[in-house]
């Protein structure tokens, strides 16, 4: 139940080998810019990205294991990347997508909107 987003071809190609399916480029990160973090919950198996340092190093004193840098937000914030939540879910609570109408399906059917979580490039 859970999207796993990665910038690293090689970690995107193991996890198509290990039976996850691909789904595509859901948005173009900049090579720099501010750090957006990636935490892991082994207990839910779910992965969470954050623009802020301060929502990681919460994470990580409730237990959340800091994956370090997944990319960059564009400085310029060209592409807003939306992120809603699943106050239903156990693993995959989060969605994070730069098109405004899945955003709004999401919320449409329960789903938080928890505004932009950071910015792509076109």
């Amino acid at each position: 139940g859970e999207h796993f987003y990665t910038a690293n071809a090689g970690e995107r190609d193991a996890c198509v080998r290990a039976g996850w399916r691909y789904e595509g480029i859901g948005w173009t990160a900049p090579k720099s810019g501010p750090n957006v973090y990636r935490l892991y919950n082994a207990n839910a198996g779910d992965h969470h990205y954050t623009l802020s340092a301060n929502e990681r190093d919460t994470l990580k004193r409730v237990g959340w294991k800091d994956e370090g840098v997944a990319w960059h937000s564009d400085a310029r914030k060209r592409v807003p990347l939306y992120r809603q939540y699943n106050p239903n879910a156990v693993a995959g609570s989060h969605n994070y997508t730069k098109d405004p109408h899945e955003r709004d399906s999401l919320v449409r059917i329960g789903w938080r909107d928890e505004g932009i979580g950071w910015y792509g490039v076109r």
